[in-house]
C-alpha cells in the first residue's frame, strides 16, 4: 500500500491497462493522441503494438475511432490533456459515443489548475460544465491513489462512457488500506455536525486543512468526498445537510457547472440550505505552479475558512 501510495496516479492507470492490455482475450484498446509521453503509456505502445493506437494530434478522430472500437466489441480508453478529450472532442463524444450508446472510458489528464506551466489554453476549468449535460455520461475525478485502483476495475464494467479527470503526478493520500469504493457513492471522510464541505479532487486535502483551522475556532465541519459529479450521490449530500444546515462546496473547477452547480441542484430541489461555494469564478486559466495558481484562483485553505463561515452564518 506505501508503494501504491507513493506512485503517480498515471503510473497507476498504466499499471491496470498493463493487466488488461495482457489479456490474450480481452477487448481493451487504448488510443493516444500523440501524448504517450506524458501518460508514461509508451512501454505499452511497444509491447502491446496491435492494442495500442497513437493516432496523432487528432482529437476528434481519436473520439470517433473509439467509438467505432466499441461498436464492434472492443472497450477502448482514450487519453489526452483534459481540454482535448471534453471541449475539443464535444461533437464527436455528443454524437459517436453518447448519443450512440458506446462504452468508451475518456481520460483526461491535468484537470484544472494541476495543468500548471502548460497555461490557459490546457486548463481544463469549464470540462464539468460542458459534459454534464450530456446524456450517457459519467464523470468521475480519483481523490488518491487507493480509490483510483478501486476505480478502475469499476470503470471498465460500467457500459457506457466515463470520464475521468486524472490528476497525473502523485496525489496527497486521502485513504487507508482497506477503505471500499464505490463509484457512484460519495463518501464521509470527516463527521461533523456545524457545516458541510464537498470536496472533489486535489481539494479533499485541502478541505481537511481548512477543517483543522475551523476546529480550531470552535467549528466542527464535515467533510465529504464527492468523487462522481454525474450521477451524484444526492442522499449522500441530503443527509449531511440536514444535519449541518449548512453548506461549501470546493473543486478545482469553475463554479459554474460542476460541483457546486450540482450540490446547489440537489439542495434546491430537496432541502434547501444555505451553500457557498470555493472554485474558480469567472477566469481563464494562467501560466503557474500550484502554489500561485491555488492562491490566484482562490483555492487556498482559508478560503474554504471563510466560506465555511459565511454559510454558516446565513442558517
Amino acid at each position: 500500500m506505501a508503494e501504491l501510495k507513493a506512485m503517480e496516479m498515471r503510473e497507476v492507470l498504466v499499471a491496470f491497462l498493463d493487466t488488461e492490455l495482457s489479456k490474450e482475450k480481452g477487448n481493451v484498446v487504448l488510443l493516444e493522441a500523440d501524448l504517450a509521453s506524458c501518460s508514461k503509456t509508451v512501454p505499452l505502445m511497444k509491447k502491446y503494438p496491435d492494442k495500442v493506437i497513437n493516432v496523432g494530434i487528432a482529437e476528434q478522430n481519436m473520439c470517433g475511432a473509439a467509438a467505432g472500437l466499441s461498436a464492434y466489441g472492443f472497450v477502448p480508453f482514450i487519453h489526452s490533456f483534459g481540454p482535448f478529450v471534453t471541449r475539443r472532442i464535444a461533437d464527436q463524444l455528443m454524437i459517436s459515443v453518447c448519443y450512440a450508446k458506446q462504452n468508451v472510458k475518456i481520460i483526461g489528464s491535468d484537470p484544472g489548475i494541476a495543468a500548471e506551466l502548460n497555461g490557459g489554453t490546457h486548463m481544463p476549468l469549464e470540462d464539468i460544465g460542458m459534459l454534464r449535460s450530456i446524456p450517457n455520461i459519467v464523470i468521475y475525478e480519483p481523490t488518491d491513489n487507493v480509490e483510483f485502483a478501486q476505480a478502475l476495475p469499476q470503470i471498465l464494467a460500467y457500459k457506457g462512457a466515463v470520464y475521468v479527470r486524472m490528476f497525473r503526478k502523485v496525489p496527497s493520500p486521502i485513504f487507508e488500506e482497506g477503505y471500499k469504493f464505490d463509484l457512484f457513492k460519495a463518501n464521509v471522510l470527516k463527521p461533523g455536525k456545524d457545516v458541510s464541505i464537498f470536496a472533489s479532487g486535489v481539494m479533499v486535502q485541502t478541505a481537511v486543512n481548512a477543517a483543522k483551522l475551523l476546529e480550531e475556532e470552535g467549528i466542527n465541519a464535515e467533510i465529504v468526498v464527492v468523487p462522481t459529479v454525474k450521477p451524484i450521490d444526492a442522499a449522500a449530500i441530503i443527509k449531511s445537510v440536514k444535519k449541518t444546515g449548512a453548506a461549501v462546496t470546493a473543486e478545482n473547477h469553475n463554479v459554474i457547472g460542476g460541483l457546486r452547480s450540482a450540490v446547489a441542484e440537489v439542495l434546491a430541489e430537496n432541502y434547501p440550505a444555505p451553500l457557498t461555494s470555493v472554485g474558480v469564478k469567472e477566469k481563464f486559466g494562467e501560466v503557474g505552479k500550484i502554489g500561485y495558481l491555488r492562491k490566484a484562483f482562490n483555492l487556498e485553505e482559508a478560503d474554504i475558512v471563510a466560506a465555511a463561515k459565511a454559510a454558516i452564518a446565513r442558517k
